[in-house]
């Protein structure tokens, strides 16, 4: 069975640093790619950030430069981190993967992310 577990959420003030971990219950090498999602109540699911399986990386405007995704392959965790955190980022964050072959998505549980100013 495949599960993404998110972990790595909090509370934090405006200008300072988390970061998200998503762990997989099977190779990450499964899926491609693995993003980053945010969502806010009343509002539409967002794209964060993405990587592929040969580690190119996208990010949604308003992160750019500040949020950065990454990959760890032998621990099968996908990582955001995240700096300068401004209060607008403030959401529940949801890992996503997709496997390749096949094209089923699976999403974690997500994990809430609180900035104040």
């Amino acid at each position: 069975q495949v599960q993404l577990v998110e972990s790595g959420g909090g509370s934090v003030q405006a200008g300072g640093s988390l970061r998200l971990s998503c762990a997989a219950s099977v190779s990450i090498s499964r899926f491609n790619p693995m993003r980053w999602y945010r969502q806010v109540p009343g509002k539409e699911r967002e794209l964060v950030a993405g990587i592929t399986l040969g580690g190119e990386t996208n990010y949604e405007d308003s992160v750019k430069g500040r949020f950065t995704i990454s990959r760890d392959d032998v621990k099968n965790t996908v990582y955001l981190q995240m700096n300068n955190l401004r209060p607008e980022d403030t959401a529940v964050y949801y890992c996503y993967g997709k496997y390749f072959i096949g094209g089923s998505g699976y999403w974690g549980q997500g994990t809430q992310v609180t900035v104040s100013s």
